[in-house]
């Protein structure tokens, strides 16, 4: 989560991305075999001792495995599709890695953690596009025959935001990252829970839940009046637990799972009208204070592969705040390639507004390096969604709520923080898909684009690649209403 400070009833959530990789000038003979290049963390950790986590890159997977092992390392989980395996093993061993036949780069297991402070369907036009609109399959637009998956600290699949019209879960699927467990060596880091398993409690968690119930929250109006409910509350929701405190492994392990399941993430038996395959991805999570952005990194190869078969990678911008000196950006969502797509934080100020401001505490880019600026904005300040007030997270909230029903005690919080902004766009992109199901990602982040309202607060628009930008906010404030008409919903 990105936030400010405990004092302010603020979380700080970031995510430790892998950052420009360096390579090192090794002092050997000529005839030696080239060393491969490193991320900087891991140049800085080869020096010490103990065993490591790292990823290995190479021309193919197998190619990487058999270097791995050729090595010393102890392989533990593969993604295949992009030709990583991750391994552990002593700093020499990580060494003689690099200068095995067909590796190409090697990165550090970074820290990562999540972005949080402590409704935004009106500004962003969710809500009237839900009231207002059908979409392809005849259904109001709520995001309907799409799933969208949420890779956190977990969910809490009870709970009622989650419930379907026929009253059980949405949650389609639960699963939970195990990538840190010695057990989990040829696991593949990701296994399944049940439906029953609040993955957020056993994470002592309580930030994915909140994240979830705003994609895809179900719309209440609460006993003091408050309206709640997410951006895509007829979609399904693939919830991946990778715990309150997290390694790049473990997120980028949950990106592989979706990159392998995303047509049928309940498995090739379960039909798409029970599980429908995943169109987005919500990362709310980052690094503090930014950081470069790093094609080489197995986060960034894993995001354009998921973008070239149809599903978009959402990042939240940041919690760094800035004045446009130096770039406090999240590092993966600076990928240029269309279908991941950075969100920075904007304050409807509690009414709906659409006249409001940028948060302060949402990152900026650097002013003058338009690659570093986030892509759009979406409402993250004050946000009320789903939380169980014994969480730690909702346990800062500043306004716990009761629920639905008469047992529902202290079951809503509000929270800030561009965590909370980037769900918007993960529903919002679900109800574009369920709009046209044809779309593609680069064609649905252009028309988030080209339709967000130029609010006027911060810094002033600049044309960019063809698109009205700005270093703080982006292209404006997301439009669904407008997004899903110019895609053709009526």
């Amino acid at each position: 989560m990105f936030g400010r400070s405990l004092r302010d009833r603020r979380l700080r959530a970031c995510v430790a991305a892998a950052v420009l990789a360096i390579p090192l000038v090794a002092a050997v003979p000529a005839t030696a075999t080239p060393l491969a290049p490193v991320s900087d963390s891991l140049a800085r950790l080869l020096s010490t001792s103990g065993q490591q986590t790292v990823l290995v890159h190479g021309t193919s997977a197998t190619a990487a495995d058999t270097a791995a092992r050729a090595a010393g390392l102890t392989p533990v989980t593969t993604f295949r599709k992009i030709g990583v395996v991750v391994a552990k093993g002593s700093a020499a061993q990580v060494q003689a890695v690099r200068a095995k036949s067909g590796v190409t780069y090697v990165e550090a297991n970074d820290p990562i953690r999540l972005f949080a402070h402590s409704s935004g369907t009106v500004a962003t036009r969710s809500l009237a596009a839900q009231q207002t609109l059908t979409g392809a399959n005849g259904r109001k637009l709520d995001g309907s025959g799409v799933s969208v998956a949420i890779i956190d600290s977990g969910i809490d699949p009870t709970h009622p935001a989650f419930k379907g019209d026929d009253g059980k879960t949405r949650v389609a699927r639960s699963l939970k990252g195990v990538c840190l467990d010695e057990s989990s060596t040829g696991t593949g880091c990701i296994v399944d829970t049940t439906n029953s398993v609040d993955t957020d409690l056993l994470a002592v968690g309580g930030h994915g839940t909140h994240v979830s119930g705003i994609a895809a929250g179900r719309p209440y109006t609460l006993g003091d009046g408050t309206t709640v409910g997410g951006s895509a509350p007829g979609a399904k929701i693939v919830s991946i637990s990778i715990g309150a405190v997290i390694v790049i492994v473990g997120a980028d392990a949950a990106l592989n799972w979706v990159l392998e399941n995303h047509r049928a993430p309940c498995g090739a038996s379960v039909p798409a009208s029970t599980c429908p395959p995943i169109k987005a991805i919500n990362n709310s999570y980052g690094p503090i204070g930014g950081g470069e952005f790093d094609a080489n990194s197995a986060t960034v190869k894993l995001q354009r592969q998921l973008a070239a078969e149809g599903v978009m990678t959402v990042w939240a911008n940041g919690n760094d705040g800035g004045d446009g000196s130096e770039s406090l950006s999240n590092p993966p969502g600076q990928d240029p390639t269309p279908g991941v797509v950075s969100v920075a934080s904007y304050n409807d100020q509690g009414t709906g507004s659409r006249a409001g401001t940028v948060s302060d505490y949402s990152s900026r880019g650097a002013q003058a390096d338009p690659s570093t600026w986030p892509d759009i904005s979406a409402p993250g300040e004050n946000i009320a969604s789903a939380c169980r007030l014994y969480l730690p997270i909702c346990a800062t909230g500043l306004t716990p709520l009761n629920g639905p029903g008469l047992l529902d005690l202290g079951t809503y919080n509000v929270i800030s923080g561009t965590s909370m902004a980037a769900p918007q766009i993960t529903g919002i992109i679900a109800q574009l898909f369920q709009a046209k199901p044809t779309a593609t990602p680069a064609e649905i982040e252009d028309v988030l684009k080209r339709t967000a309202l130029k609010y006027t607060d911060g810094s002033g628009y600049q044309t960019v690649n063809g698109y009205s930008t700005s270093f703080d906010k982006g292209t404006g404030l997301v439009d669904v209403v407008a997004a899903a008409t110019a895609l053709g919903a009526h």
